[in-house]
This record gives structure tokens, sequence and C-alpha cells, in this order.
């Protein structure tokens, strides 16, 4: 399919239009219009971290299947049945996932040692107690696999699961090196708590902190690989491939490796959904019981554990779905609500709680005593007390016109000129400063100037930095859906101002970042186009 152009960079719209009219020329390929707008529609899915398209007109098709774009071995594109995807990506991807499936088909251990089948059961048996059949195969698959695939929506106990897999290896093999890691500093922070209270002794960091990431490479590699038996993976559904790969360079052939993610997720905003090609009928198939998805719900979150199953489903199944007759018969007192508001404006309900949040921060901050752990985590948790979230970036329901709203014209000045107490996103990895791409900090006014105040995974305290330190800061009192994946909040605001993309999936990654409350805001205006008024 070839979409619309949703806040497509500028830079990324001349690259494909000039993509679009020098690669036929460099080819050797007639003048076709309709070749011209699948490679400027395949560029322009980049942003989205896609490296395919569906070719619904089979004219474009049979067009690509008779040009040399398409021709081996050189040939920049690929057809693959009725999908068109880069000739460079298609083999880092077929690379990277036949490295994943001879892992899971490899031995945890030597099999005439410690992996025989009596060992394995006596170790399920001896920590599976309260455990369900899925979990039980789960810490059968991490004794017996190099690989495990474990995949399950919100409330399926993934990480208590986690937990028992990684006390039935340590005792299989106690003097294991374990770490775990995460795509980002938030989902890494969460993994870590929740790991905490039964293995308080597990390193945890993000995966670039892990692999020693140096810019536009890793200092973990083939030559210096990782001194891991087993590592652990959360979120994987916001790994993409060129991660997966330094993953896979840096991890010693003996090493276990547990990948754990939901697939109804968004994708990773880099090129590659590794966890999505993963769910193909062949793929799992090869995977085989190193593949285990967790289908028993034991935290039962209401309305917005409803609401997900719903939007899960829909997504796996590729099936149309009316949610506005759901949402509309949500009682008062359910914890999703749902409410519509003119797309003109910022909702007002929602600008009320924001400036209500930024004032509690403000208070928080104020005389902030940079040695005071209590005060420190007061302020920290109040900081993830809520979280808005929306679709876009820009438009009148976007990131940025929030923050005109609450910042005026502050929002684009130096940091010094932010009020005390805003939330500052950090974009970049900075592992000299254990901080990665997607974390959330605060502006504390304190005695010598103005510094930011982060929670790094990893660690329980508070990690203070120059403002000189952090390259290209944002403020955070809004965040993109994408930039939110990991991240959890008491309290979250949705808006969700369109449907010119397929939102099932937004909607359900934003949905599940709640852990109590959640609102959904979507527009009423009758005058509005067709596609900004319906749900998925």
């Amino acid at each position: 399919m070839i979409g619309p152009a949703l806040e497509r960079p500028g830079w990324l719209t001349a690259l494909a239009t000039s993509l679009a009219e020098s690669l036929p020329r460099l080819h050797g390929c007639p003048p076709d219009p309709g070749v011209g707008a699948v490679i400027e529609a395949l560029t322009a899915a980049l942003a989205d971290g896609q490296l395919e398209l569906t070719l619904e007109d089979p004219s474009h098709r049979r067009a690509l299947a008779a040009s040399p774009l398409t021709a081996e071995p050189c040939g920049p594109l690929v057809l693959e049945g009725d999908r068109v995807l880069w000739r460079r990506w298609q083999r880092q991807r077929d690379t990277v996932l036949e490295a994943l499936i001879r892992r899971a088909g490899a031995a945890a251990v030597d099999p005439g040692h410690q992996g025989d089948q009596r060992e394995v059961q006596g170790l399920v048996a001896l920590h599976a107690e309260g455990l369900d059949a899925d979990q039980r195969r789960a810490v059968a698959a991490v004794l017996r696999h190099r690989l495990v695939l474990l995949e399950g929506g919100p409330g399926t106990g993934k990480t208590s699961t986690v937990a028992r897999m990684l006390a039935a290896v340590r005792l299989q093999h106690p003097d294991c090196r374990i770490h775990l890691a995460a795509p980002t500093g938030k989902a890494a922070a969460r993994l870590r708590t929740a790991i905490s209270p039964v293995a308080p002794d597990l390193p945890c960091s993000t995966l670039h902190r892990l692999l020693e990431s140096r810019g536009e490479g890793f200092g973990r590699n083939r030559r210096h690989p990782l001194g891991l038996d087993l590592l652990v993976i959360d979120e994987v559904s916001m790994v993409d491939l060129p991660l997966m790969e330094a993953v896979l360079e840096a991890l010693p052939a003996p090493c276990r490796l547990v990948l754990v993610g939901d697939a109804a997720q968004l994708p990773p905003v880099g090129p590659g959904p590794v966890l999505l090609e993963l769910q193909t009928a062949s793929r799992r198939q090869a995977l085989g019981e190193a593949a285990v998805e967790l289908r028993t719900v034991y935290r039962n979150n209401g309305a917005i554990a409803a609401v997900a199953e719903r939007l899960r489903c829909a997504e796996a199944d590729r099936s149309p779905l009316g949610l506005e007759e759901q949402l509309a018969r949500l009682p008062a007192e359910a914890n999703l609500r749902w409410q519509q508001a003119a797309p003109q404006r910022l909702p007002a309900s929602l600008l009320a709680r924001l400036r209500s949040h930024q004032a509690r921060l403000q208070e928080l901050c104020r005389g902030l005593d940079p040695h005071d752990s209590a005060a420190i985590a007061r302020l920290l948790g109040a900081l993830d007390s809520c979280l808005v979230l929306t679709s876009r970036r820009r438009g009148r329901w976007g990131v940025d016109a929030i923050h005109r709203a609450l910042l005026g014209e502050e929002q684009g000045q130096p940091i010094r000129a932010w009020p005390n107490g805003t939330p500052v996103l950090c974009q970049h990895n900075l592992s000299e400063l254990g901080l990665a791409n997607g974390d959330v900090g605060l502006v504390v006014d304190r005695g010598e100037g103005r510094r930011l105040l982060f929670a790094p995974a990893g660690s329980g305290d508070g990690l203070w930095i120059h403002p000189a330190q952090l390259p290209s800061p944002q403020p955070a009192l809004a965040l993109t859906i994408h930039k939110a994946q990991g991240s959890e909040a008491e309290e979250v605001w949705v808006l969700m101002p369109d449907s010119g993309r397929p939102v099932s999936r937004l909607l359900y990654t934003a949905l599940t970042r709640a852990r109590r409350q959640a609102y959904l805001i979507t527009p009423d205006s009758p005058h509005a186009d067709q596609r900004q008024r319906q749900l998925p």
C-alpha cells in the first residue's frame, strides 16, 4: 500500500523525490510514473522504520518485475510476492533472522552433561509452582535452547516468568553471568525495578550502554565480545535490525538470549521490526518450542485492558475495528475515559491537567536539596505520575502546539529560560553519562545555576548534569507515542488527532503506558475530515 505522507521531514521528501528520479535512470529503466511512486513511497516509509511496502496495484508489480531495478544480484529492490523492499535490508534481515533461528535450535548446554531431559524436568518442576502451562514451557525452553522468544500482552506475567527462568538457569549453572537490558532508559529502569525483588544483584542497562555505543559503532563486537552466559532483552518490539545485528555480533556463541516483548506494540523507529518479522508462520515454525506466547491475563486493568485487548486482536487479525460503541458504553468510573473535543484548539481539560502537573513539579523543585535522596525520589515519582501522548509532533494537537500553549515564547529558548521543573527530553544515546535516547529529566534551579536531573537506568540515584552536556534538548511536557515506548505513568492522556495511518497499534501502545488511569481524546467536529473523526 502506498499511503499518505504524514509529518515527513523535508530532507526525507527531498531524498524520496531524488531517488524516484535517479534510481531508474542509473539502472537504464524507461520512465514509469508507477515505479517512481513506489520508490518515493518506499523511501518515505523509512521514517516509520518500514523497509517494505505492499503493492496493491498489480500494474506496479508487473512494472517492477520487468525492471532492472529488481534484477539479481545488483538491483536495489526485491519483490517478495506482493511486497517490495530494499535489497540491502533484505540481506541484513535474512542474516539476522537466520542467526536468531539457528541460536534457538542450538542446545543451551551440552546434552551429555547437564541438559538431559530428567534434569530439565526437575528444574522446571522446582520453579513452576503457580505457573500456567505456557509459563512452564518458557522455563523449560530457557534450559534447553540458546534463544527463547517470550511474548505476551500487558498483565500476562512476562516479568514474573522471566524471574522464574533466571532462577532455573542459575540453579542449572550457578556461575552464570547474566545481564538484563532494554532499548531505552525508561524500559531498562522498569525492568530493573521489576526484577530486583527476586534478583537484586543482576546488572541492568540499555542495550547501547551494554554494547558500549561509540556514535556510529559499538565497542563490543565479534573481536571484543560480551562476557555473558545469558542476556535478557525486554521490550524487544523496539529493537530494529541494525541494533539486533550488533547484539548478535557481540554475543559469544554459547550465550543464551531471551527476547521478551509484545508484537502488538509499535515497531521501532529505526529500520526493520525484528519482532514483527519473527511473527511469520514459517519463522514461528522454525523457532519451534523456543517461541512461547503467554495468553492468560493475571493483571486485570479494567477498561484499559479490555480496549487494549480488542485493539491487539484487531491488529493480529488485520480486521476492521469499530471502537466508538465500546468507548461510549464505558461507565463514568471506568479507568479509561473517552472525550471528544473540537480539533481547532487544544482541549481545555488537557491543558488544565498539564498546568496542574507543571505547578506540582515546580513546587517539588523549589529549594530542592541535591543531597536529599527522599526529596529527589518524590520529584522523580511526580514526573512519572502524568504522561501526555499524541500521535503527531506538528499540527493543532501535536507536541509542539502543547509546548507553545504551556511555555509560550520560552519553548524555543535555551534551557536557562525554561520554567523551573520543566520536563526535558534526551534525544541521544549518551553512554558516557548513562543516558539513553528517550530519557526524561527535569530542569532544576540550584544555587550554582540550572542543572538537569535524570534517573538513569541501572541506578537508584538521581543524575545531575549541566545543561551544556545535553545536545538539542526538547521540552517533554508531552511526547509522541513513539518516544514514549518503554515508559509508564500512573495517569496517561492520549490525543488522537487523526487516523491518516492505521492507528490500532498506536492507540494500543499509548493506552498500555497507563498503570491506573487513561484519558482518550478524539476530534468531534462534524466539519473535520472524515478520517479525523474515525477511530480504528
